[in-house]
């Protein structure tokens, strides 16, 4: 094997080695307190929304339990094509969120039962009022108050609750076949500035097979207006750590592997002022509780803004604009860099599986076999001058051997040999190139998998499922055993290499070490990819092997005027 193949081997072990290294699961683990970017003015004075008087139980999510003392509970249902919301008149907020087009998953597939976003026990979200009362700040609990329920229309629901000199009305509007609602009202009779503080809820319940995966992947995400957008991880946080996202900001979100709900300012509407998330108590092996509130000043006692629950649906939450599709940031540290290629590549797979009326198992083999193709001259170019380099290698040692006394004379008559193949030092690297064009696409899709709800419970052959891994492990066993063809081909016709012979076995054990555990779809399109290279592969080792010792004449000729015989290389 050249050196150019090994150096595009080692890169690409490279590349994914510190993948796993950097984005391994999440783990609970202390870290320091780190803020977002700062908007602005729009943020609050440290301490603005706690301290005082609080009246009810601490900032945060509710527990149903709680109000289920306070009597004349009403629970209003908004039943839509897509989803069924269910509202309490205590706290005026919902309680239930199933998501009609998606089931819960279990180890064999899907079940009967629809998603539900909220879990058993507490709300959506919750709402305070914070008063800046010149003796302090008082916080004001509405989600202990009971408001009576008008029902204006099948979309339309109103709250109202008077508070002692307070009066406060909460209005939800249901925008039809969307996981959509605005949400607006109004509190009058307040004399002091006022903060309005809604809470997120400490986390969305599991409806995946994998639990524990789904919870690693419980964060939220919040988006500056003039920055892009950040996301704290539930493991990233303490129980009790405060972690301040600094405004102004256009949205705040909590979001799970497949899943989001988040607050959404509306278009031209002044943007929140801050979030804050707090640490919950640790429970099980990872953190999946936080309590997350988001912030904002009163104008004439309105507010307004946008609610969001539902699945993270690609062009779902690109129509929703205000780049609410980067509330599933791909890529971590990555994301400026995997973000534009995570479009590209949603695009295509979208349009292909819409296209060609296929399951998106089909749609990855296919989308892999083009990817090669269109790679297919990239790739023969940069073959064919690694066969250049190699031709010229023993002309190259001829020269380095006869003016080893004399740097400066072995660098100029370097450049000549290059120079009279039509070649410079840097073709070995330009011909590497090519060979790494695909990796984007590869990373991209290795984040794409752990995010993506297209692929969710999508069956593909025996699979059950292409965004979980293969529990056979038949399809990683596969993609590294055409990995190991790929190179035992590509060594066809090449002089012996130990380091070359030994790396054809350990790169792809290295690529089932690395891969055994990631989704099965991922391992699909990396196995398609090296099948596709096969005969690529093997035309370029037949047209290496018709000539077997390129150079060795050139090389003969400079050893002969340097006064030795030739020599045959040592092996």
């Amino acid at each position: 094997m050249n050196k150019r193949l090994l150096l595009a081997l080692a890169l690409s072990a490279a590349v994914i080695g510190l993948t796993q290294y950097f984005f391994p699961p999440a783990t609970p683990k202390p870290v320091a307190k780190v803020a977002a970017p700062a908007g602005g003015a729009g943020a609050l004075a440290p301490g603005a929304a706690t301290g005082g008087t609080t009246l009810g139980t601490t900032v945060g999510p509710a527990a149903i339990a709680d109000s289920a003392a306070v009597t004349g509970i009403d629970t209003t249902t908004i039943t839509g094509r897509t989803a069924t919301w269910r509202l309490s008149s205590v706290g005026a907020a919902p309680v239930s969120v199933q998501l009609a087009g998606y089931k819960a998953l279990d180890e064999r597939g899907k079940t009967d039962r629809p998603v539900e976003l909220v879990r058993a026990g507490e709300r959506l979200m919750s709402w305070q009022l914070v008063l800046r009362e010149a003796t302090g700040n008082r916080t004001i609990d509405l989600s202990r108050v009971p408001f009576a329920t008008t029902r204006v229309d099948d979309r339309t629901v109103r709250y109202a609750a008077t508070v002692g000199a307070l009066n406060v009305a909460i209005t939800y509007t249901f925008v039809p076949d969307s996981f959509l609602a605005r949400v607006g009202g109004q509190v009058t009779g307040l004399t002091t500035p006022a903060v309005l503080q809604f809470a997120l809820p400490s986390g969305l319940a599991s409806a995946e097979a994998d639990t524990l995966e789904d919870q690693r992947q419980l964060a939220v995400a919040a988006k500056p207006t003039r920055e892009n957008a950040t996301s704290v991880a539930y493991g990233k946080l303490d129980p009790g750590e405060k972690q301040l996202v600094e405004g102004p900001l256009t949205w705040v979100a909590s979001k799970s592997k497949f899943f989001v709900a988040g607050f959404l300012t509306m278009e031209g509407d002044r943007p929140f002022d801050e979030a804050e998330v707090t640490g919950g108590p640790l429970v099980g092996k990872v953190e999946s509780h936080v309590n997350a509130v988001v912030r904002q000043r009163l104008e004439n006692g309105q507010f307004r803004f946008e609610l969001y629950a539902g699945p993270q649906e690609w062009r779902r939450l690109v129509a929703l604009g205000r780049d609410f599709e980067h509330s599933n940031p791909y890529g971590g540290w990555l994301q400026g860099f995997v973000q534009p290629f995570a479009r590209i590549v949603m695009r295509a797979l979208l349009w292909m599986h819409e296209s060609l009326r296929l399951e998106y198992g089909w749609v990855l083999v296919i989308f892999g076999i083009t990817v090669r193709l269109l790679l297919w001259p990239f790739n023969q170019k940069a073959m064919r001058s690694s066969m250049k380099m190699q031709a010229i290698q023993p002309e190259l040692q001829a020269v380095q051997d006869k003016h080893k006394a004399d740097p400066q004379k072995m660098q100029a008559e370097v450049m000549r040999v290059y120079k009279e193949h039509g070649m410079s030092p840097f073709s070995a690297l330009s011909g590497c190139l090519p060979m790494l064009i695909p990796m984007p696409v590869f990373i991209t899709l290795f984040f794409v998998f752990q995010n993506t709800i297209e692929f969710r419970g999508v069956p593909f052959l025996y699979l059950n499922d292409i965004s979980q891994r293969d529990h056979t492990f038949i399809i990683p066993i596969l993609m590294a055993a055409s990995a190991y063809a790929l190179s035992w081909i590509g060594m066809r016709g090449m002089p012996p290499n130990p380091q070359a012979k030994m790396m054809g076995y350990v790169f792809p054990a290295m690529m089932f070490v690395f891969f055994w555990s990631a989704a099965a779809g991922l391992n699909l399109y990396y196995m398609v990819q090296n099948i596709a290279a096969l005969p690529q592969q093997w035309l370029i080792a037949r047209e290496r092997q018709k000539n077997p010792k390129p150079g060795a004449a050139a090389a003969a000729t400079v050893m002969a005027a340097n006064g030795r015989p030739a020599q045959p290389k040592k092996r």
